[in-house]
């Protein structure tokens, strides 16, 4: 990481800034800034990138962006995908959380972007595909394709000393190459880089969370989205199965509840909070925007297991019941929902035992089960896979209750120096807030580049250092 190869100064009078004075400022330029995010530069960047942005506004930027290539630091981004990362991996047909422009880098429009390709945004807002494709474009119009080693995957990242007694970053790992032998056999090569910074950026999404419950390592019990979309792809999953069960409130449990009731496979929903609790995230999400997950919230609501009432077939139930008065789950045939209910265990005959808050338990029979209840990053690349990094080191590295600590200024880890983080490693999961992390990173290392040169304290160069590394066997 280094300076950007870009300048911006704004057109407003009231923060007439360049990027020069950013670099150093930044601590008292974010002084009183509010916003949906709890880190200040975040919320800094995303005031001036996207005005009003919470109110839907499309409203002119007073950034002007420039390119500046002699600015320019040579960096290197490790990946084991395209870019776009997790992107490419999402159910392609659904629509973003995010407003379309939220999602959008600097110096490339996302609106103008997709007009060139003949697309259109439904409802302002785009799918995993656009995105991915857009993220992935965005590195071969910005000339960032040299920076970009895709198809590694990183085994080891810690600190060594040089001869010269500087300390360094050694990374090292394993890339997927294409064999000079016939038959194009893709093979793994070990490679290794020293750098004097590191930025984690691998998301949350690498490992998913479990229940902890007995069962849960049966065949019929699944951790992801995919597992679901094989099944139907498959055909082991139609309308004729027993229900699916979905565990979980999130997002992802909502795309899994419309993808089995599109299907008209019935579905079981259970997870632990009362519909009305202002903490799911639906209760945060406005109705007009987002009509399918506002539709999965009133499925929740109005189609409720009611305890001390015999649980509903739903195999044994037409699923396109009119809606005729006489029973109270026509309304939406086909799905029942359990709120306040937790998993006690899973049985090898395909059955569920639910329990509710006060120790009453319902069993379920299900041709499969959906765990969707978050996920954890993978970072067995560090000691201890990073948990002294975090706020608790006691406690698995989680975006919501256990993040990484970091500077809010800066985003260097407070018990690493010369490592950084930013994106769900430190609570943001907003495309829109990354765009801070990634200036505090830059700012931050800048100035340390600064401070090294006015007090003449550079040693010879290092052929070595991130700035002329290369992947090599």
């Amino acid at each position: 990481m280094g300076e950007p190869p870009w300048s911006c100064t704004t057109k407003t009078h009231f923060l007439r800034i360049s990027c020069l004075l950013s670099l150093l400022d930044l601590e008292y330029l974010c002084e009183g800034v509010e916003g949906r995010s709890s880190n200040p530069v975040a919320v800094l960047f995303d005031a001036l990138l996207l005005p009003d942005g919470d109110f839907g506004v499309d409203c002119a930027s007073p950034l002007i962006w420039r390119h500046e290539p002699e600015r320019a630091t040579p960096h290197l981004v490790l990946g084991k995908g395209p870019p776009g990362g997790a992107w490419h991996a999402m159910e392609g047909s659904m629509l973003t959380l995010s407003l379309a422009n939220w999602m959008e880098l600097p110096g490339l429009k996302l609106k103008d972007w997709m007009r060139d390709k003949r697309r259109n945004l439904r409802n302002d807002r785009a799918t995993p595909a656009e995105i991915a494709s857009y993220y992935q474009h965005y590195v071969s119009k910005m000339g960032l394709e040299k920076s970009f080693a895709c198809g590694t995957t990183v085994t080891s990242v810690s600190r060594v000393s040089l001869e010269s007694g500087r300390s360094v970053w050694k990374i090292q790992g394993l890339q997927r190459r294409a064999s000079s032998g016939e038959g194009n056999e893709v093979i793994e090569v070990p490679f290794s880089v020293y750098a004097e910074n590191v930025v984690l950026a691998t998301g949350t999404h690498d490992i998913p969370a479990r229940l902890g419950v007995d069962g849960e390592n049966l065949p019929f019990v699944c951790h992801s989205f995919w597992e679901l979309e094989a099944a139907i792809s498959s055909g082991r999953l139609d309308r004729a199965s027993e229900p699916v069960l979905v565990v979980g409130a999130g997002l992802t449990a909502a795309d899994a509840v419309l993808a089995a009731h599109h299907l008209n496979t019935p579905v079981y929903h259970a997870f632990r909070r009362p519909v009305s609790d202002p903490a799911l995230i639906f209760n945060q999400l406005p109705k007009l925007l987002y009509p399918e997950y506002h539709k999965v919230h009133q499925m929740m609501s109005q189609q409720q297991h009611k305890v001390g009432e015999k649980v509903v077939n739903l195999s044994n139930q037409p699923l396109s019941s009119p809606v005729d008065g006489t029973s109270p789950y026509t309304r939406y045939p086909g799905y029942l929902s359990f709120p306040k209910h937790h998993v006690a265990a899973f049985k090898p005959d395909g059955k569920c035992v639910l329990e509710d808050e006060r120790g009453l338990q319902t069993v379920l029979q299900v041709s499969m089960a959906l765990v969707l209840i978050g996920a954890h990053p993978n970072l067995s690349f560090l000691p201890e896979h990073g948990r002294p990094l975090s706020l608790d080191s006691k406690e698995p590295i989680s975006c919501r209750r256990n993040p990484l600590d970091v500077d809010p200024y800066t985003y260097e880890c407070v018990k690493e120096p010369g490592m950084y983080a930013m994106g769900p490693l430190v609570g943001e999961n907003f495309v829109r807030f990354l765009k801070g992390g990634a200036l505090a990173i830059v700012c931050d290392i800048v100035q340390k580049q600064r401070k090294k040169r006015q007090e003449k304290c550079t040693t010879s160069s290092l052929n070595i250092q991130l700035s002329n590394c290369t992947l090599e066997a």
